[in-house]
């Protein structure tokens, strides 16, 4: 059964679509584009991801502002409600502390999030993301009259049965794709958006523009990207990979903007994905004498963190970390930091 959908209001009374399906360590998708989440799972592009996605995490996924059960009409679209939204929806389903996705046009929102809330935070994975809309990437004014003929293209054609008009983007964003597959994104674009609102929603990823929010970053991040990525260049991806601190970059072999489960691709980001996010309670069930703080702190110091890097990372004082990290040297009768390391790596934790 699907999983049940519910609603909160944002900061300005709009209402928010999200679900949450899946059990284990949250794991929170940012809002991106396209997406319907009653649709998504009968989806033959989308039903795949939230299957994978779910299977060892608490998933919660929402639609943005503008775009498939969320309030479409008479709203404010912009990058900053799109973030105020996570964070409505966030606050709404009482997590904490999670891991945040962010694909496409989510990558940005999930970074602004990120730097805004470093507490909350635990872990960064983006894939196919950008720091630059199109417009902030120094277009000619070519390039900018094709994205206005581009704008054009969707209002008068984007809401139409024929699905020729919607075609040209659902081979950007799956070239690999069956006609099935095909066929879907064409159907899921229809309906996850009107005309206007698609408009809206475009010109405001044209202007997005994190490159002064990416360097504040402080927990650890994974980027993975297309290399053959049509809608996302991956020289973008590459270029907002250098600007968060210690991001580890992971090319994929595709042209697939999504990821399809037909391609090795698809098998290959889940596996990072799961290598990259450690289990939650990973340090109390190695370390049962740990609380759940100390365990966040030893998984920190495992990493080589400073005492200011975990600080800021967990949103907590040095003075706290280091009172943890005391406990933790008595309660795992260890006498140094190399001590506390080697035993915490033995356990499993720290691992990248």
């Amino acid at each position: 059964m699907s999983p049940p959908i519910r609603f909160c209001r944002s900061f300005d009374g709009a209402g928010i679509a999200f679900a949450m399906s899946g059990e284990g360590p949250p794991l929170v998708r940012a809002p991106h584009w396209l997406t319907h989440l009653e649709y998504e799972d009968r989806s033959p592009v989308w039903k795949p991801w939230i299957a994978s996605l779910s299977r060892s995490h608490a998933l919660l996924r929402m639609d943005e502002r503008g775009c498939g059960l969320s309030d479409r009409d008479g709203v404010e679209i912009s990058f900053e409600a799109w973030v105020r939204d996570l964070e409505a929806v966030v606050d709404a389903a009482g997590l904490d502390r999670f891991a945040l996705f962010g694909h496409s046009q989510g990558g940005a929102i999930a970074v602004e999030y990120a730097v805004r809330h470093p507490g909350r935070v635990t872990h960064l994975v983006l894939l196919g993301a950008y720091a630059r809309g199109q417009m902030k990437r120094g277009p000619t004014p070519e390039r900018v009259a094709e994205l206005e003929a581009l704008l054009k293209l969707v209002e008068v054609g984007w809401g139409r049965d024929d699905p020729s008009y919607r075609q040209l983007f659902s081979t950007q964003f799956l070239p690999g794709g069956s006609p099935v597959q095909q066929d879907s994104m064409s159907e899921l674009q229809r309906i996850s958006a009107t005309p206007a609102s698609a408009v809206r929603i475009m010109r405001s990823m044209f202007e997005i523009d994190v490159r002064e929010s990416a360097p504040k970053v402080t927990c650890p991040t994974l980027f993975l990207h297309a290399r053959r990525d049509r809608r996302v260049p991956f020289e973008e991806g590459r270029l907002f990979a250098g600007l968060v601190p210690g991001a580890r970059f992971v090319p994929l072999e595709t042209d697939n903007h999504i990821l399809l489960p037909q391609e090795p691709p698809f098998r290959q980001f889940f596996e990072a994905l799961e290598a990259f996010v450690p289990r939650s309670g990973a340090g109390r069930s190695f370390f049962p004498v740990l609380t759940a703080r100390e365990a966040e702190v030893l998984e920190c110091i495992a990493r080589g963190l400073s005492n200011a890097q975990i600080a800021a990372g967990l949103g907590i004082a040095e003075k706290t970390v280091r009172n943890n990290i005391t406990r933790i040297f008595d309660k795992l009768a260890v006498e140094s930091r190399a001590q506390a390391i080697v035993l915490a790596r033995d356990g499993g934790l720290g691992k990248p």
